[in-house]
C-alpha cells in the first residue's frame, strides 16, 4: 500500500466531511435549503439537523490529523469508511423506504458510497499485502523490536 494513496484520500475525505459538516453544523437552513427542504424555526429539529454536522465535523477532524500523524491513519480510514458508508447505507434505506429523493441528495449517496469503497479498498491492500497502516492495527502480530 502506497502511503500518497492514503494520504490522499484522508485529505480529500477529511475535508470533505469538514464543509458538510461544518455546514450543516453553521448554516442548517441554507445547507438543506439548498436541496429545497425548508427547516423553519423549530428548535428541537434544529437541534437534531446540527447535532450530525457536530458529528461530522469533529470526525473530519480526527481524519484530517491523521494526515500528519501516521500512527492514527488506519483508524482515520476506519473512521471514514464507517462514517461514509453509514450515511450511504442508511440513504439507500431510506430510498427503499420513502422513494427517490432529489437528484442532488442520490448523488451524494453515490459519492458517500464510493468514498467508504475507496476507503475499505486502501484496507485491503493493506491486509492483501500483510502490512499495517502505521498504527499496526492490521496485523496480528506484535511489532519487531
Amino acid at each position: 500500500m502506497k502511503n500518497t494513496m492514503t494520504v490522499t484520500y484522508l485529505s480529500i475525505a477529511g475535508l470533505l466531511l469538514l464543509a458538510i459538516g461544518g455546514a450543516i453544523l453553521i448554516a442548517p437552513h441554507a445547507f438543506h435549503g439548498s436541496n429545497g427542504i425548508s427547516l423553519g424555526k423549530n428548535p428541537n429539529l434544529l437541534s437534531e439537523v446540527r447535532a450530525p454536522g457536530g458529528l461530522l465535523s469533529i470526525s473530519s477532524i480526527v481524519i484530517l490529523i491523521a494526515v500528519f500523524r501516521t500512527q492514527l491513519r488506519s483508524t482515520a480510514v476506519k473512521l471514514s469508511v464507517l462514517v461514509y458508508g453509514s450515511f450511504g447505507a442508511a440513504r439507500l434505506v431510506s430510498i427503499a423506504f420513502d422513494g427517490t429523493p432529489s437528484p442532488a441528495i442520490v448523488g451524494a449517496t453515490v459519492l458517500e458510497l464510493i468514498v467508504a469503497l475507496l476507503g475499505l479498498v486502501i484496507l485491503w491492500q493493506a491486509r492483501a499485502a500483510n502490512i499495517a497502516l502505521p498504527d499496526r492495527s492490521l496485523v496480528d502480530t506484535p511489532a519487531a523490536p
